[in-house]
Order: structure tokens, then C-alpha cells, then sequence
């Protein structure tokens, strides 16, 4: 008998509308799930790692999406924590685990017997902000992080007026123009603890603290530590904070930083033991912390410190001690701390005033209880957040209506110390944000004097610029040693040669003699050298005009125009070579970077027909010969654009009237770059010389110049692909997650082959056996994971 056709039909469809429903729900589930992601806040033992393998190598090299969910945490964390959050601290929360709901770092791996022990007024170790401590008592010891960290030299004022010697001084500084000659420098630092990082089973009561403040024997009566910090070497005092986070986190926290209990381990991360992988994966993750607190919108930051936006807006609207209202009379003051008084007939004299604000906020009436524990940290920063805000709104580069200048001269000691100037007008204008240490560089010796400069108009720089171009600018000279920066130039790119500043080539000629040997240290931020590259035994010739070190095999990435920074310690014969990378990838022109450069030297060295093999217009077509003469014989301006009379372009180009076919080659390029904006037309006007000017001067005649702009442009390389991608969006479709603890739901426990495939992990880290799960988590093995 033959079936029912009406009937098969429906039967079909309602099982084809069951599997469209099926489908539907799924995509709905699968939508929620992923705005769930998108919005909630991530947890370092959740699902998903914060932490990924693209986070080694900073800020730049990590996808949106991965960035996003770190922002997002970090942003949270920022919220719940009372102090400002440090870069390193911020490193912390996402690397060791801190739970937002309470327990700070009470659940995570951290074992508090192995954190060094600090002693009130008693000499200690170098303690970066972040470092996990415990402070001696004579009971219960206190457990924290460090939070916040200055300089505490007992001769700042109690209104905050700091002698000027000790503003910038080094670690070690005795007095005006005295650096000290001790090999382990010491220098007299508070540090802010957080008692309460750890949880309140690691916490002490509040009548146990306030027992401990009144008697002043382990903290002082605001719960901060005063220590002496003894530095190993000159150098070690001189690194910055994230330098000196990690050094502390790879030799005293070694043990914590490599533990195979925390969210994701950094040799996991690395896939690596040896030490220099594991040094450029921790400051690749360090950058890029610091990346995504600087980008994010809801925070605000001030140097390494984040605080949030709407705490300082709630600051500013408080009418009590250390609101708005104070904060207001703080940038008054030293806005007007240098404003002389009127004398008879007129006359004053410069005043130069220095104001640490950390002694200056203790001024302020009711503001003793506000400034201790972590509220001292979180008053300084907002105090200096506040006198920047005033400095970049009001003044020109710090330069005020009345006369004085107010400029940031030591972002370290006493917590933070301003410079207050008049006249004005009589300092350099320079970033007035940028710590320059005046202060202690008023109380050393002048240096010998040299040639003056030339008056030229920033734009009107001839051909004949090379000894103008990149001239080398003086960074410190004092009695540790010098430390300069200038670009890279196409003759030493070429000649395999380096000048060295006057006063090392002083140097070495007294200590070493007319032709010592030199070891040359190499370091390229960011990118690995080869160990010939990194590290070169040269000559230094030392004639009695100029310097230079000669046999230098430059790296195959250097390039005309990269900026170098070098530093040469009094005495040695070693000299130390950095580059600096910038925040993200740029191109400008053909040259793409992610170093700094001196636009300049790009423009008149790097043009077409110039490397390290020679520099000649032989063999170039008519496009790259109008490329090189324009950058080459162009009007320069300080930003790398070159401006050239088209009517002198073909005779510039050969160096004599071309033939007509050779005339008619060149317009034809040169309407083909204009028509492409590889080249840009624009006016300018000529003497009574013949000289060019741009831009035009009155009552000069108008010429038609042809100009090279070589705007810097983000460089986006996405994984997998070439094109540019700002959302971070076409990414390979599957990624690498390490290996990873991720918290359980309370009842659940980890399986058997997940506890022995964490006793493996462990081995591969290095680890000995015995390693087993902790209570409330379980291990993720490695996996890919699709987009």
C-alpha cells in the first residue's frame, strides 16, 4: 500500500522546522555567550587567559580583541584598589591573580615565607613599586605590596621647598654638585605598602595597625616605610621602573615569577628557559600593561601610575581638605612660588623656586589623616595630575602670563618636585612635563663652552646642512659618566665608523691613551642581535679635533637617520649602544620603523640611491632621480619635509642643463608623482639672491615649489595577512593558548589526567616532581583556539 503523501510532507517539515529551531537557539546561545565575553569582566583563572603568547612581544604585536578583555580586567582592578595602580602593580593583578571580589592576592600562588624582609630606618635592597614584602614586626609580620615608592631626602621643608641640589640629584649625592664616589650608592626612600593586598586573612586589624603606627618602631605613624636603599652600582640606581621591576622579578622573585601556579606561567608564555627570552618576554608583557592602561578611555594616568577618571573628577567637585579647592591654591602657589615682590626702582633678580609635593600636601589643613596608608599615594598623583592639567591649559609650555615658569623637575623625589622660574622667558622652552633635574645640573660645573650656534630659519636649511643635520644633543655628563643621543649617519653607516662626544673622547685619551681598544655594546629595543653585532671590540681614534670609533659592523635593521642613544661610564673603555622603540610601527617615505628616527637625516640620507653600500645617482630612473634630488636639494624644514624651486629641478638633478629627452623624462616622472601625492605641489617666493624661501615672503616673487611629505602612517600587520586591519580583526584562524590553572565551581575537582598533566607541565618548566594541583583549580593543557 502506498504511503500518505499529505502526511510525509508535514512530517518533513516539522522536522525541518525543529532543526531550523535547533539552529536558532544555538546561534543564540552562541551570541549571548560571546556578548557575555565581550562585556563581563575577565578573571585571570576563567575560561580564557588574560595572558597570551603575542603579549612577549608588547603592546603593538597583540590582536584588539585580546587587548580589549586586558582592558577590561585592568580597569576593574584600577576601580577596586584604593591606591593608584602602577604599571607593575597592574603586572601583578593579571600575572599572580588578583580577585576582585575581596581577596586580593589571598587565593593566588604567592607564598608570603619567601618575600623579602624590610626594616623601618634600617638599610634594605632595591624595592621597585610592585615588589611583594614583609615588613619585620615584633609580632605578626605585616605582608604587602608595594604600592608607591620616592625619594625621602630629609632636607625637603616641611611647606614642600626642596633645595635645588637635590632636585634630579643621583643616588648617593652628597651635596650642591657633589655625586658621591661610593661604588653602592645609597639613597633614603618611603615606601607606601598596601597592607591589605593580600586579603583579610593576611591582614592585620585596624587596632593592631594603629598600635603599630603610634609606637613608630616597624612603620612611621602614617603606615609607611622609611629605608635606606642600597644600590649595587651606579647603574642599578639609574634604571627606570619597568627595567628595574624586572631585574627584581628574575633574580629576588624568581621563584614567584617562574611558579607553575600562576594563571599562566612566563616560561609557558615564552616557550623558553634561557634568560634572555625570558627577560624580552616579561618586558614585552610589561609594555604592554602599560599600553592598555594608557589607551584606555575610563583611566587616567600620570607616569607609570593609573587612576580613575571619575575618582578625580569626584576629587574635584570635594569641597574638604585635599579637594578641588586646595588642589586649586597647590598649582596657584607654585604657578606664583618665583613671582618677586616688588622692588624700589624696579629692579629684581631671577628667582628659582623647588616645590616637592608630597611635604607640600601635609600643609594643607585636615589633611594628616588623609595621607596615610595607600591615600598618600593616591593624594600625590592626583596633586600632580592637577598641577600638569593647570601647566599644559594655561601657560605656553609652562610659560605663564606673569612671567613664570613652572616646569616638572624630578618626578621621584618627594614625590614629585616643580620648578618655579622668573623670568621666565629667560629658560628654553622645551616639554615642561619632561623631567629635566635643572635643579642639580645649576650646582655642577659649567661645561667648556664651544662654537655658537647658528641663528638659521627653521626651514631654509641648504644642501650644505650635513655638519646641522642630527648633531648630537648631551642627555647627562656628571661624574659618573656622559650619556648622548644623535642619529645614525650615512658616512658612518657606510665607513663602519661612530663619533664619540667630546667629553668621552676627554676621557679616554686621559685614561686609556690616543688609540685604545673599545668594546662597543650593541642593543636593539625590542629585536635580537647577533652575538658579533651585540658586542664588538673596535678603536677608538682620538685626534684632536673630533673622535670616533672606527670597525663598527652595523646591524643589517640600522638605517640613515635611527636615532642612538650611548653612555660611557667614567673611566672603562666599554661603550653602550640603544636604540628606542617608538609605540607603534610607522612608515615615512619608503623607510618604515618601529625605532626612533630623526626625520631630517631620513629625508636627506635615505633617499633614493643612498645605503650602506654607497651613496650615487648612478643607474636611477627618472622617478627615483626626482626622489633624490628633491630630498636632497630641497629647502629642509625640522619635521623631514623637503621643498624644492621646480624650475632648478632638471639642472639639479644632473648637475648641468639635461638633453631635451632627459628634460622631458623629469616633467613626465614628476607629473606622474604629483598625480600619485608621492610629491605635493606648494608656493614659495625668491630674493633679491635667488634664494628660495617657504613658506612665501612679503613682497617676494611667488615660485612654484615641489614638496616631500613624508608624514609618518601606523604600520598594522595582522597575523596571517598584509593588509591593514585597525580592528584587529582578520587574525589566523586558530591561536596558541599555553597551558593555564583556571579556577573550579565550589564542589568540583580536577580529574586524574588533568592533575597529571599539570605534574608534566611542571616538569617542562624545570620544575622538580611533587608539584600537584592547588585546592579549587584545575589545569588547561595547551590548545588552539579558532575566530
Amino acid at each position: 500500500m502506498g504511503g500518505d503523501p499529505q502526511r510525509s510532507t508535514t512530517v518533513d517539515e516539522r522536522v525541518r522546522d525543529e532543526r531550523v529551531q535547533n539552529e536558532r537557539a544555538r546561534d543564540e546561545r552562541a551570541r549571548d555567550e560571546r556578548l557575555q565575553d565581550e562585556t563581563a569582566v575577565p578573571d585571570p583563572y576563567g575560561e580564557r587567559a588574560l595572558l597570551t603568547p603575542a603579549m612577549t612581544g608588547g603592546h603593538d604585536a597583540v590582536p584588539g580583541p585580546d587587548r580589549d578583555r586586558l582592558r577590561r580586567y585592568l580597569e576593574a582592578v584600577v576601580a577596586a584598589r584604593t591606591a593608584p595602580v602602577h604599571t607593575t602593580v597592574a603586572f601583578n593583578a593579571v600575572y599572580f591573580g588578583y580577585d576582585l571580589s575581596g581577596d586580593g592576592y589571598g587565593a593566588s600562588p604567592l607564598r608570603p615565607e619567601d618575600f623579602p624582609v624590610i626594616v623601618f630606618g634600617e638599610r634594605a635592597p632595591v624595592l621597585p613599586v610592585g615588589a611583594m614584602v614583609c615588613v619585620a614586626t615584633g609580632s605578626d609580620p605585616l605582608y604587602a605590596e608595594i604600592v608607591h615608592r620616592e625619594g625621602a631626602h630629609p632636607q625637603a621643608g616641611a611647606l614642600g621647598d626642596t633645595p635645588a641640589w637635590v632636585s634630579g640629584a643621583p643616588a648617593g649625592a652628597v651635596g650642591p654638585g657633589r655625586p658621591g664616589e661610593e661604588a653602592e650608592p645609597r639613597r633614603r626612600e618611603l615606601l607606601v605598602p598596601d597592607l591589605h593586598a593580600f586579603g583579610p586573612a593576611l591582614s592585620l586589624t585596624p587596632a593592631q595597625l594603629h598600635r603599630l603606627r603610634s609606637r613608630r618602631r616597624w612603620i612611621n605613624e602614617d603606615g609607611h616605610v622609611v629605608v635606606d636603599v642600597c644600590y649595587p652600582s651606579p647603574a642599578a640606581a639609574r634604571r627606570d621602573d619597568l627595567s628595574a621591576y624586572a631585574h627584581h622579578l628574575l633574580t629576588t622573585a624568581r621563584e614567584q615569577l617562574l611558579s607553575p601556579y600562576v594563571p599562566v606561567s612566563l616560561a609557558a608564555l615564552v616557550a623558553s628557559r634561557r634568560e634572555d627570552d625570558l627577560r624580552a618576554g616579561l618586558l614585552g608583557i610589561l609594555d604592554t600593561v602599560r599600553g592598555v592602561l594608557n589607551s584606555s578611555a575610563e583611566l587616567r594616568t600620570w607616569g607609570h601610575y593609573a587612576m580613575d577618571r571619575a575618582s578625580l573628577a569626584a576629587c574635584w567637585r570635594d569641597t574638604g581638605p585635599l579637594g578641588g579647592d586646595d588642589l586649586r591654591s597647590l598649582a596657584a602657589a607654585v604657578e606664583n612660588a618665583a613671582t618677586p615682590g616688588r622692588r624700589r626702582y624696579g629692579l629684581t633678580a631671577p628667582v628659582t623656586v623647588y616645590t616637592a609635593v608630597g611635604p607640600r600636601l601635609r600643609a594643607f589643613p585636615g589633611a594628616k589623616d588623609l595621607l596615610t596608608g595607600v591615600g598618600y599615594a593616591a593624594a600625590v598623583c592626583r596633586a600632580n595630575v592637577a598641577l600638569a592639567d593647570v601647566v599644559q591649559g594655561d601657560s605656553d609650555q609652562g610659560l605663564f602670563a606673569g612671567g613664570s615658569r613652572v616646569t616638572l623637575d624630578d618626578a621621584f623625589e618627594g614625590g614629585g618636585v616643580w620648578r618655579s622660574h622668573h623670568p621666565g622667558d629667560a629658560d628654553p622652552p622645551g616639554d615642561p612635563l619632561t623631567p629635566a633635574g635643572r635643579g642639580w645640573a645649576s650646582t655642577l660645573p659649567a661645561p667648556p663652552r664651544s662654537a655658537p650656534d647658528m641663528e638659521l630659519d627653521p626651514v631654509d636649511l641648504p644642501l650644505a646642512d650635513g655638519a646641522l643635520l642630527g648633531a648630537g644633543e648631551l642627555l647627562r655628563h656628571d661624574a659618573y659618566g656622559t650619556v648622548w643621543r644623535t642619529p645614525l649617519r650615512l658616512a658612518d653607516l657606510i665607513g663602519g665608523r661612530l663619533p664619540l662626544h667630546p667629553y668621552v673622547v676627554e676621557d679616554l685619551r686621559r685614561s686609556h691613551g690616543a688609540r685604545p681598544a673599545v668594546r662597543l655594546e650593541l642593543t636593539h629595543a625590542g629585536e635580537e642581535l647577533e652575538d658579533a653585532e651585540a658586542t664588538q671590540d673596535v678603536v677608538a681614534g682620538l685626534g684632536e679635533e673630533e673622535g670616533r670609533l672606527t670597525g663598527v659592523v652595523w646591524p643589517p635593521a640600522f638605517f640613515p637617520g635611527l636615532v642612538l642613544e650611548l653612555r660611557h661610564i667614567r673611566g672603562s673603555a666599554v661603550i653602550h649602544l640603544a636604540t628606542t622603540r617608538l609605540p607603534e610601527r610607522v612608515r615615512a617615505g619608503d623607510r618604515e620603523s618601529g625605532h626612533c628616527y630623526d626625520p631630517r637625516v631620513l629625508t636627506r640620507e635615505d633617499a633614493p640611491g643612498s645605503d650602506r653600500r654607497g651613496d650615487s645617482a648612478a643607474g636611477l630612473g627618472p622617478r627615483e632621480l626626482v626622489m633624490r634630488t628633491v630630498r636632497r636639494c630641497g629647502l629642509l624644514t625640522p619635521d623631514g619635509h623637503a621643498l624644492m624651486d621646480r624650475s632648478v629641478l632638471p639642472s639639479a638633478a644632473y648637475g648641468r642643463p639635461p638633453a631635451p629627452a632627459q628634460a622631458e623624462a623629469l616633467a613626465a616622472a614628476c607629473a606622474e608623482l604629483l598625480a600619485e601625492r608621492v610629491l605635493e605641489p606648494a608656493t614659495g617666493s625668491r630674493d633679491a639672491w635667488g634664494q628660495p624661501h617657504f613658506p612665501a615672503r612679503d613682497r617676494q616673487p611667488v615660485i612654484p615649489l615641489i614638496a616631500y611629505v613624508p608624514v609618518p602612517r601606523r604600520v598594522i600587520r595582522p597575523w596571517g595577512g598584509t593588509d591593514p586591519d585597525p580592528d584587529g580583526a582578520a587574525l589566523l584562524a586558530l591561536q596558541v593558548v599555553s597551558g593555564h590553572l583556571r579556577r573550579l565551581r565550589p564542589g568540583c575537582a580536577p580529574s586524574e589526567g588533568q592533575r597529571a598533566a599539570f605534574r608534566e607541565h611542571c616538569r617542562a618548566l624545570g620544575k622538580a616532581d611533587g608539584w600537584e594541583l592547588p585546592r579549587g583549580y584545575t589545569f588547561v593543557t595547551e590548545h588552539t583556539r579558532g575566530r
